[in-house]
Formats: structure tokens, C-alpha cells, sequence
């Protein structure tokens, strides 16, 4: 019996794929020798998901994987029309984010609202300031986003008494659809993007968008940093527009040190980890490993990708 090829595009450190030993022939590439390897796997991994060497080197005609994943929730840094177009199927690691997300975006609306970081600048500079913060039980929010992390942020955030409005691509009982979006940010004090980086969402906070939100509302990405037209948000948030943001995810990672957003007045900038806490790397080897034993096994996966869409179809 053939033992199938599992190609790894790496990243450090390795996952730990013990448990395939005798099921799988596992090799390795990166981004140079990533083309030349792809033809002759039946499987990829795509464990480096801040690569985009995929939408270059996968093949066009001829054999190519039947199988990819990625361990990431987002799929855009692999998308390519060539892989769209083919049969390999593609999975994603829809599940393992979802409540660090929102345990990431609840504490920045915390820490937004209590002023936490004037307190600690204040706290270096040995200055005693007293100030009044914002009651977070009774505002509002919206989510844009209806997959399972924004769903989980919309939770969380009903949690501390946030009244909280969902936001999908079409409109389901309890979730809104996108032509509701212009009416509910303008009474939001929270607009937080979840949404997948697609053709229809590719820079849909722009300064129209920002305009519409009232003077006293912050805004959160932790989706992908296509969605925000950066320059229009600086602007913004210079221009007192809004009130403060977050960036989790930008446009081009890693932020440069001579970005502009590092000086813009009321933004909290991140390095992309609202979703990485301890072990999580271990859950996405252990997410991989169960989804090859159940390839292996012929048995449906799931976490597969609507390719035209570009995320996991579903509520």
C-alpha cells in the first residue's frame, strides 16, 4: 500500500506530527523549494499561514495535492484562481480561535473604556491623575462577522452587558445583513471586523465607513487587515472622527518601525496574536493530525472551504 506524501510548508517550530509515523511520508519546503515539491504531494500543510508562496507555486496543470490545509482561519494568503478552480479540497482550523478572540476583543474594549492606557503611561510617569471611565454595561456593539469568531465575540460581549448586533454576508434570523451596516454603526459605540478578506469585503472600513460612526465610538479589526483602509482610519482618528481603534491585523506584516501607525493619536497597535495563546500551536498539530486520520480513513473532512467565497459556508 502506497503511503501517501504529506508536504509541510514550514514555519518554526515544526508541528509535531508523531502520530502519522508509517501513515504519511512527510517532507518538507519553503517558499524556494515549495513549487518544485507541491506536484508530488498528495497532501499540503500549510503550517507557515503568513506565507503567501502558495498563490505562486501551486501548479497549474497536472497532479497537484488533493488535500490542503492551513492553519490559520483565514484563507486569502493561499487563494489563487488555479486553486480555486481545481478540485483539491481545502480546509482551514475553524474552531481553534474562537474564544481567545473574543476573550482578546472583550479586553480591549475594557481596557478602552476603564482608560487603561493612559493609566499606564501616566504610572511610568509617576503622575497622580484622577479621571472618570466609561460604564461598558448598556453600550452597544456591532460584530461584522457572522462565522463562529464572530459569533463568540458577539457572546462574549452580551456577557458584559453589551448590547450586540451580528453582522453576515446575507441575513439570517438574528444575524443582519450587510445593506443593515451603515445604520446600526452609526448608533454603535463598538464596531468590531471579524469578517474573511474577500473580494466583497476588501476595504469595506473606508472613510465613508468611518464617517458614518458617531464621535464616540471605537473601532476593532482582529479579522484580516485588507478589510480597513489604513490611511482612512489614521485620518479618522486624527481628525477626532472616532474616538480610538485597535489593529490587530494589517495590511503588510510585521508593521515596520517607520509605519505611521505606530504615532497615530488613540490607536492600540498588536502584533496579529489575539487568537495565539499558550498551546496553541499544539492545537493546531492535534486539529491537522485528527483531520488527516479521518482523509486517511476515506471519511468526509470538515472545515472545508467554500473556495469561490473563501471561508467555511454556514452559520
Amino acid at each position: 500500500m502506497t503511503v501517501p506524501t504529506l508536504l509541510v510548508l514550514d514555519a518554526e517550530p515544526l508541528p509535531r506530527l508523531g502520530r502519522l509515523t508509517g501513515r504519511a511520508r512527510i517532507e518538507h519546503a519553503d517558499a524556494s523549494t515549495l513549487a518544485e515539491r507541491l506536484p508530488h504531494a498528495d497532501v499540503l500543510l500549510v503550517w507557515d499561514f503568513a506565507s503567501r508562496a502558495v498563490r505562486s507555486a501551486w501548479p497549474g496543470e497536472g497532479p497537484r495535492p488533493r488535500w490542503v490545509h492551513t492553519a490559520s482561519a483565514g484563507v486569502d494568503h493561499l487563494m489563487c484562481p488555479e486553486l480555486a478552480a481545481s478540485d483539491t479540497v481545502v480546509t482551514n482550523a475553524r474552531g481553534i480561535f474562537d474564544q481567545p478572540i473574543a476573550e482578546y476583543v472583550a479586553a480591549l474594549v475594557l481596557a478602552m473604556a476603564k482608560d487603561l492606557p493612559t493609566t499606564w503611561e501616566l504610572q511610568r510617569a509617576r503622575t497622580w491623575r484622577h479621571r472618570e471611565s466609561q460604564r461598558v454595561a448598556g453600550t452597544r456593539a456591532v460584530v461584522v462577522g457572522s462565522g463562529p469568531i464572530g459569533r463568540t465575540i458577539a457572546r462574549t460581549l452580551k456577557a458584559l452587558d453589551i448590547t450586540t448586533a451580528l453582522v453576515g454576508r446575507t441575513p439570517h434570523t438574528g444575524i443582519h445583513g450587510p445593506d443593515d451596516l451603515n445604520r446600526l454603526i452609526a448608533r454603535a459605540d463598538w464596531v468590531i471586523a471579524a469578517a474573511p478578506l474577500t473580494e466583497q469585503t476588501y476595504g469595506m472600513f473606508d472613510a465613508r465607513r468611518f464617517g458614518v460612526m458617531q464621535p464616540s465610538a471605537r473601532f476593532i479589526n482582529i479579522g484580516r487587515g485588507g478589510l480597513v483602509v489604513e490611511d482612512a482610519l489614521a485620518e479618522a482618528l486624527a481628525k477626532r472622527w472616532i474616538a480610538g481603534a485597535a489593529l490587530d491585523v494589517f495590511e503588510h506584516e510585521p508593521l515596520t518601525p517607520d509605519s505611521p501607525l505606530w504615532e497615530v493619536p488613540g490607536l492600540i497597535v498588536s502584533p496579529h496574536m489575539s487568537g495565539d495563546t499558550i498551546g496553541w500551536r499544539d492545537e493546531l498539530g492535534t486539529q491537522f493530525v485528527e483531520l488527516y486520520e479521518r482523509w486517511a480513513a476515506g471519511r468526509p473532512l470538515v472545515n472545508v472551504v467554500d473556495k469561490k467565497r473563501g471561508y467555511v459556508p454556514g452559520r
